[in-house]
This record gives C-alpha cells, sequence and structure tokens, in this order.
C-alpha cells in the first residue's frame, strides 16, 4: 500500500429523503439500509480498507456523530474521526481534511468520498482508485469518477467530457450540469459523452489547497490562517473558529465547475448514490410481484411493486397497495406513493412545522 495514498469519508449528512428511517440523530450513513449486515459507513470503510491503510483512511463527520463513527468502525483510530461543528457543505468538509494532511504530508493523495452509497462491484472499484490515484499523483489534476448512465435519471447531475482520453480511461471534463429535467436527461444519455456525478473526488492535496486559492479566496484565507493548529492539541479550537467564517456551498459548485484543470474517468462498478427509497428499491431484490422488501415478517398478499422496510421483529401485512413505500420504524409509518417521494423532504419540513424534532 502507498503511504501517500489517503481517503477522507465523508459522513456529515442527515439524510432526510431516507426518513423516517434517517433522523437528525442516527442519519442513514449509520443504518443498514439494505439488511446487508454492516451499514452503509461500514461497507464504505471495509471498500477503501483494502487498498488504503486503516491509519491513512479519515472520516470527516458532524461533532455529533462522532461516538456513533468510533462504535460503528473501532478500527479507525479516533484521532481520524474529524468533527465539523456545523454543517457548511462539501467545500468546508474538503479543505479541512486537505489543509490538515498538507501540513502531514504534503505529497498527499486524497480521495474524497460520501459515507452513504452503494457499489456492488468492489474490485472493479478499487482498479478505478488506483487508476485516479496514479493519474493525480502525476498531473496537477483534480479528477472526479463519473458513472455511465444506464437511465435518463433526474435526480444527478450530469458531466460531459472531451472525446479523446489524456491518458488510460482519464478525459477532460467539458461541462458540469445540475439535475436536469427528462427530456435533457434523455439528450444527455443518448448522446454518449454524458455521465452522472457520483460526487467521488481524487486530487494531491497541494493541488486542491491550490484551488481553494484561486477560486474559494475567503475559504482559503481562514483555513490557512489556522493551519499551524492542525495535527496538534489546538486544532478543535482553531475549527471552532474557522467554522463560523465559511460560506455553505458545495465542492462541485465551488472549486469543479470552474476550475480548467478537471477530469474525469467514466466508471461502471456498481454504484447507486441510495438517494432516495426509490433508488433503494431498485437495489433490493424483488419478489415475482416486483415487491422489494425489508424486513423478516413482512407479508405481502396481491400488492406489486412497493417498497416496504420494517423492523424483522415486527409482523406488517401488505394488501392491495401498488408501487408505494411503506416505512415502518418504532414511532412512525410512512405510506408514501413512490411517485411522490421527491416531496417526502417537504412531508418533513411540515412534521418540523407542526409537531417539532421530535418525529425526526
Amino acid at each position: 500500500m502507498n503511504k501517500n495514498h489517503y481517503v477522507a469519508i465523508m459522513a456529515g449528512g442527515i439524510g432526510s429523503r431516507f426518513w423516517p428511517m434517517s433522523r437528525t440523530d442516527y442519519p442513514k450513513q449509520f443504518l443498514d439500509i439494505l439488511n446487508t449486515g454492516r451499514t452503509l459507513i461500514q461497507a464504505t470503510y471495509d471498500r477503501f480498507l483494502k487498498f488504503i491503510p486503516a491509519e491513512n483512511i479519515y472520516v470527516v463527520t458532524s461533532v455529533q456523530y462522532k461516538d456513533i463513527v468510533a462504535k460503528q468502525l473501532p478500527g479507525l483510530p479516533t484521532d481520524n474521526i474529524l468533527c465539523e461543528p456545523s454543517r457548511k457543505n462539501t467545500a468546508p468538509c474538503v479543505a479541512y481534511i486537505s489543509y490538515k494532511l498538507h501540513q502531514l504530508n504534503p505529497n498527499a493523495n486524497l480521495i474524497c468520498a460520501p459515507a452513504d452509497h452503494l457499489i456492488t462491484d468492489t474490485d472493479t472499484f478499487e482498479k478505478t482508485c488506483l487508476n485516479a490515484l496514479h493519474f493525480t499523483s502525476h498531473i496537477k489534476a483534480l479528477l472526479t469518477l463519473g458513472i455511465k448512465p444506464s437511465n435518463p435519471n433526474t435526480g444527478y447531475g450530469y458531466i460531459q467530457y472531451e472525446s479523446l482520453a489524456v491518458s488510460d480511461n482519464v478525459y477532460k471534463v467539458k461541462t458540469f450540469t445540475e439535475k436536469p429535467d427528462l427530456e435533457l436527461a434523455k439528450t444527455f444519455v443518448a448522446s454518449g459523452d454524458f455521465l452522472w456525478n457520483a460526487g467521488i473526488f481524487v486530487w494531491q492535496v497541494k493541488n486542491i489547497i491550490k484551488a481553494f486559492e484561486k477560486h474559494l479566496p475567503e475559504l482559503h484565507e481562514v483555513f490557512d490562517a489556522e493551519k499551524n493548529h492542525f495535527n496538534s492539541k489546538k486544532e478543535t479550537e482553531a475549527i471552532e473558529r474557522i467554522y463560523p467564517q465559511c460560506v455553505n456551498i458545495s465542492i462541485d459548485y465551488g472549486i469543479m465547475e470552474k476550475a480548467d484543470n478537471v477530469y474525469v474517468i467514466p466508471s461502471s462498478f456498481g454504484w447507486s448514490d441510495l438517494g432516495t427509497w426509490k433508488s433503494a428499491y431498485e437495489t433490493f431484490e424483488r419478489d415475482y410481484l416486483d415487491n422489494a422488501v425489508g424486513g423478516k415478517n413482512v407479508v405481502v398478499i396481491d400488492a406489486t411493486k412497493n417498497m416496504v422496510h420494517a423492523d424483522h421483529k415486527k409482523l406488517v401485512v401488505l394488501q392491495g397497495l401498488d408501487d408505494f413505500i411503506v416505512v415502518d420504524t418504532k414511532d412512525v409509518l410512512l405510506i408514501c406513493k413512490k411517485d411522490k417521494e421527491q416531496e417526502i423532504k417537504e412531508y418533513v419540513a411540515e412534521i418540523k412545522r407542526s409537531k417539532g424534532d421530535k418525529f425526526l
């Protein structure tokens, strides 16, 4: 294993579209959404541990999830759990790990990846990541992994890339496009030169720091001013001074869409961002009536194309529903049409207004 290879697992989100399983105090990255026996963050850690030394794996998360991370990843050094005092999107998250690692190892070559994605072909994923790390170790590049689209999905951002490779399966990025409408998504997929944006990034930390300096100078200034406190007893205090000064912005919008040294590897390794119950439905094994069932005591009668999730100890009998999401937890029952799942965030906001935070 290469001592200059590092991973930052980004695990600070609240996963509101997976409510009511995902809660503010215990969000989806810490849940076994797919009933595999491993939570999403554990599966992510397992994937990287195959080719990245444990001491070079970091988790960036909210301070409120530190104990959960430590419990679920006992092999991870405690000092490698980086706690954000507030949620400021992915750019400050990436800045934190990048400036910290640069103080430790100026030659650090870093993968930044979400904690809550599904990847089924872990061998191909490893080969793709190693190819990416090899490229960024030689080229001053900001590289991302793009997923070859299987359908005109409107829930993902898209990446357009040049037709000629600059290296082994590495291409220059032409444009980033936010989530398109269906007609535009169909055009993208038909063209053959667009990929889904997986939000997995690879770069040398010195090169992403240069990008912060150029494209997000305000963020660069606050992190750079405190850099000598990183990897010391004063790091937590430094971060608590930094974060109130940070703009809330994604790394995609803040840097990737602006930089001129952005590259992509077109990839196929069984990826899903597991962003919604519908994406979970598409991942689950389904019965002969096309129902995806998570729960050992769920009985389905005369019902089709449903996503059902319930506690293994609870008997749930479902009859007559077609194309619904049914999620039963100890204190909340959600019954929602699958084609309305994008509105779950709105339901959560309404519950917060009417019921407070008790059920969130």
